[in-house]
This record gives C-alpha cells, structure tokens and sequence, in this order.
C-alpha cells in the first residue's frame, strides 16, 4: 500500500526533479510537470501517454483511472494510492517522469 509519503521521496530521488504548489496539489516537475499529489495525500495524477494510460488503467483498474476531462483524453491518470505497491508506483512515476525531461531543440 502506497502513500503520499512514499511518491514524494521517489520523485524527489529522480533526478532533477523540483516540487511546487500546484492549485490545491503539489506538482513534481522536471521540464514539465509529471504527477500531482492531492493534499491529502491519498491520490496522485500521473502524465502518461494515452497508449499508457489504456495498460495501466487495464493492468490496476482498481488503482488508475483516466482524468475525467480533456487532461485525461491526453493521458493524465489518476490514481488512488492506497491501492499502488510500492512498485507499481515506483514504475508510475519512472514511466511519467520520463515524458517531463527537457525537450531536446530541433534539428536544423
């Protein structure tokens, strides 16, 4: 079982990896935000990609659930953390924090 706790400290060992007020959440960004943390702690909301977010909605349904608006047509998964090892969500957050790195500058 999963905390607030445990995704705070495996985001912040990912390298480069910064936290911020985010609204009434706490963001963890590299480049780009990648997850958010309720203020409760009880539910983050990872940025996959909508081919991702379909295998791990499929694979942990109890766990993850697609955001009810156009954030989560692009892929931002909600999930509830209570129902996440801590592998599942070591994966999550690896999976998500990846699509946050700097983008590398177009070729010319």
């Amino acid at each position: 079982m999963a905390t607030g706790e445990d995704l705070r400290r495996i985001a912040l060992s990912l390298e480069g990896t910064v936290v911020a007020p985010h609204f009434d959440r706490m963001a963890f960004k590299v480049a780009r935000i990648y997850v958010t943390l309720s203020a409760d702690g009880r539910m983050a909301n990872f940025n996959f990609t909508p081919d991702e977010q379909q295998f791990k909605c499929m694979m942990l349904p109890d766990a993850f659930s697609p955001v009810p608006n156009a954030w989560g047509r692009r892929g931002w998964t909600a999930a509830e953390l209570s129902r996440l090892g801590g592998e599942d969500l070591e994966n999550a957050l690896r999976m998500a924090w990846a699509h946050a790195q700097p983008r590398k500058p177009a070729r010319r």
